[in-house]
C-alpha cells in the first residue's frame, strides 16, 4: 500500500482545538516534525481537515 510523508509546517498556536487534536491525532508535534502514515481515506481525511498547516508528499 502507498504512504505519505505528512510534515507540520505551521504552528497550532491559535488554531481551533478540533484541529490541535487531529494533529496530535496523526502523530505530529513540533513544527517541522514529519511522520509517515498509510494512504487511507481515514488520514487522507485528517490530512483535508487541517490542510492549512500540513505538507504532504507522496513516497
Amino acid at each position: 500500500m502507498a504512504e505519505i510523508k505528512i510534515t507540520l509546517v505551521k504552528s497550532t498556536i491559535g488554531a481551533i482545538p478540533k484541529h490541535k487534536k487531529t494533529i496530535q491525532a496523526l502523530g505530529l508535534g513540533k513544527v517541522n516534525s514529519s511522520v509517515i502514515q498509510q494512504d487511507n481515506a481515514a488520514i487522507r481525511g485528517m490530512v483535508n481537515q487541517v490542510s492549512h498547516l500540513v505538507k504532504v508528499e507522496e513516497i
